[in-house]
């Protein structure tokens, strides 16, 4: 058994196959306490400013963690700069193992790509099989956490997004992920739903229900500030999409139903249905500097009849004044 990190999710059913453990290196990059210095790491190794703070934590987490010596890394469906970031990586003598999503979501293609990493990983088509239905097991208690969020009020958004985005790897042990969640869920339940809030005044005021669409954030305390001001995220777009959300059995058609690694329009169509279903007040578009993703914001604003505002974030610092002033301000008008 061994750890094979992973620079976002892939077919992780694969890699519990061949019997060993998954390491999505953005968790551990943006929770460790020395993230900032992760990124600073990178740049003195001689990477540019200009490039994504996700990518260069992603760069410094790999190397300081000598258990880790294989990557799965994503060369089409994620960021542009993981090309490079593979060759710098193989520099310091890591094994790179590339996976690639069809942009057209084509289900052949995907097959082969599967079908490559099985064999690289030298397992099988049945044993990933049965890591599927082990794992969509633990995936149904993301669902149920995700639905206390949204119908019943009893889960905070960063709850929300911490308990999705897990989703990923699970941690490294399902299981274990499930006690988690199956602990965090008793609890849940027996909360009172959120309360309303007052306004100035003594006026009551139901709180906002935001969406949070766009790549997690690499902000520490955007969670905390949006519920400061009254608000709260009860829908997570791409962190749900790691709990591989939908009904099949089979595992192609489940990675060709996940929508962050294929054109922007069906993730704008998952975002629609979601606007509804959870009666959102408005939606924050979170975009990472420096990111090709963040010219598709022309195309969301275009697609979605919802309220939004669109807030830029660079390294894995608090959130900075101006964009504290524009959240408040664009509450403010909704709640107007």
């Amino acid at each position: 058994m061994s750890k094979i990190g992973m620079t976002t999710t892939v077919p992780v059913e694969i890699i519990y196959a061949a019997g060993d453990t998954p390491v999505d290196l953005n968790n551990i990059f943006i929770t460790s306490t020395e993230a900032m210095k992760r990124v600073e790491e990178a740049e003195l190794a001689g990477y540019p400013r200009n490039v994504c703070g996700w990518i260069k934590g992603l760069y410094s987490t790999a190397l300081m963690n000598p258990d880790i010596c294989r990557i799965i890394a994503v060369t089409q469906g994620d960021c542009s700069n993981t090309h490079a970031l593979m060759e710098t990586w193989s520099v310091e003598g890591l094994e790179i193992l590339p996976f690639a999503f069809p942009y057209d979501r084509d289900a052949d293609m995907l097959r082969l790509q599967i079908d490559k990493l099985i064999a690289a990983l030298d397992t099988t088509w049945e044993e990933v099989g049965k890591q599927k239905k082990r794992l969509d097991q633990v995936r149904s208690l993301a669902w149920e956490i995700d639905r206390l969020t949204w119908e019943e009020n009893k889960v905070s958004g960063f709850e929300n997004h911490l308990m999705l985005v897990s989703c990923s790897d699970f941690n490294g042990d399902p299981e274990g992920f499930a006690r988690e969640m199956e602990e965090f869920i008793s609890k849940a339940q027996d909360r009172a739903p959120l309360p309303e809030r007052l306004r100035a005044g003594g006026k009551h005021k139901k709180e906002l229900r935001l969406g949070f669409i766009g790549v997690p954030p690499i902000f520490t305390d955007l969670y905390d500030f949006i519920e400061g001001q009254g608000a709260r995220v009860v829908f997570n777009e791409v962190q749900r999409q790691f709990s591989m959300p939908f009904a099949t059995t089979d595992i192609v058609e489940q990675y060709r139903l996940y929508t962050y690694p294929y054109p922007v329009f069906g993730r704008i169509k998952d975002v629609a249905m979601e606007i509804e279903r959870r009666q959102l007040d408005g939606i924050i578009h979170y975009t990472q500097s420096f990111c090709y993703r963040q010219i598709e914001d022309l195309i969301i604003r275009k697609r979605l009849d919802c309220p939004m505002l669109t807030i830029e974030g660079e390294n894995p610092t608090g959130l900075d004044a101006r964009t504290k002033m524009r959240l408040e301000s664009f509450l403010q008008m909704l709640q107007d």
